[in-house]
């Protein structure tokens, strides 16, 4: 067995989030026979070196990364990890980029033949000037997860609040129609997509709330869509992870539109490569459908770690 470091915490919006994750990896790693470290990863990258690679010796065989967000998930710690060589699970430093970036990963998607929503990158300070598309529409930072900022703009909502919230993820936005239906998810581990789950929020959207609240999302697995619909977006979540180049473990969202026919009302919205590990996070859930333990799973990801060269 290998002695696992799991990297956790940060200070994105998301470190909350993070340290459930990290805290529940750590403990399903200990299941599956693995010696586990815990670091709670700060702005402090000498004392995040001399954590994996001690004066010493003796620093961990892998690290797990279940932080999220940026600095965590965009590319940033796995270029940290990718100079000092120590192997670490999920996707290398372009895949986990590209996937952050959200109009970047549309272009990606589209360039493989994936349908995505109707949408464009605005300035933030022009939603002050009126709608940009007819409503409702979408407005995304282009680069946070876990749905963090994201806003579904409705007849008679204030723009101006919409425009003050954004203000803390940068001067653009992604502005996307609206898809009305249901809310798909699929996981991928390495060369397969494991099931699709449909997810049936009693808030108004799948938000931060949504996704991290017990109780407020109905998570359905397999989801009670036509063949070809499921079929489709699994194919296209196992697409989509391949273009991007993705390793390990990775979740594609989607939404249908069921009054449409056959799959002409799919679309996909994003690719996580870090999904969330919580006792309420999705792949986890799939990989459970699939008869995949908890640690299971935790020594899959340690044993398809991406290796530097």
């Amino acid at each position: 067995m290998s002695t696992v470091a799991v990297l956790m915490g940060g200070w994105s919006p998301e470190r909350e989030v993070s340290l459930v994750s990290g805290k529940a990896c750590a403990e399903g790693l200990r299941e599956g026979g693995h010696t586990v470290l815990e670091y709670d990863v700060q702005r402090d990258l000498r004392a995040l070196v001399e954590f994996l690679r001690p004066a010493a010796g003796g620093g961990p065989d892998v690290v797990f990364n279940a932080m999220h967000g940026k600095y965590g998930e965009d590319g940033c710690i796995q270029g940290v990890l990718e100079i000092l060589k120590v192997p670490y699970t999920h996707s290398g430093v372009l895949a986990s980029a590209i996937a952050m970036d959200k109009p970047m990963s549309r272009h990606v998607f589209t360039s493989i033949g994936l349908r995505v929503a109707e949408g464009r990158v605005v300035e933030r300070q022009s939603l002050a000037a009126g709608d940009p598309m007819p409503r409702p529409y979408v407005v995304k930072p282009i680069d946070q997860g876990s749905s963090v900022g994201v806003h579904i703009v409705r007849e008679g909502d204030n723009l101006a609040a919409v425009e003050a919230a954004e203000a803390a993820f940068g001067e653009k936005v992604l502005i996307e129609k609206f898809v009305p239906g249901r809310e798909l998810t699929v996981a991928v581990m390495g060369d397969k997509a494991v099931a699709v789950t449909e997810l049936r929020p009693r808030t108004r959207f799948y938000d931060y709330e949504a996704k991290y609240t017990d109780g407020v999302t109905e998570h359905l697995v397999p989801a009670p869509v036509p063949a070809d619909v499921y079929e489709t977006a699994k194919q296209w979540a196992l697409m989509a992870h391949q273009a991007l180049g993705c390793n390990g473990l990775s979740r594609a969202d989607f939404r249908w539109n069921d009054q449409k026919e056959g799959t002409s009302g799919l679309v996909i919205l994003e690719l996580n490569t870090q999904p969330g590990m919580t006792p309420l996070s999705l792949a986890p859930e799939q990989a459970k459908w699939a008869g995949i333990s908890w640690p299971a799973l935790m020594s899959w990801m340690v044993e398809h770690a991406r290796h530097p060269s």
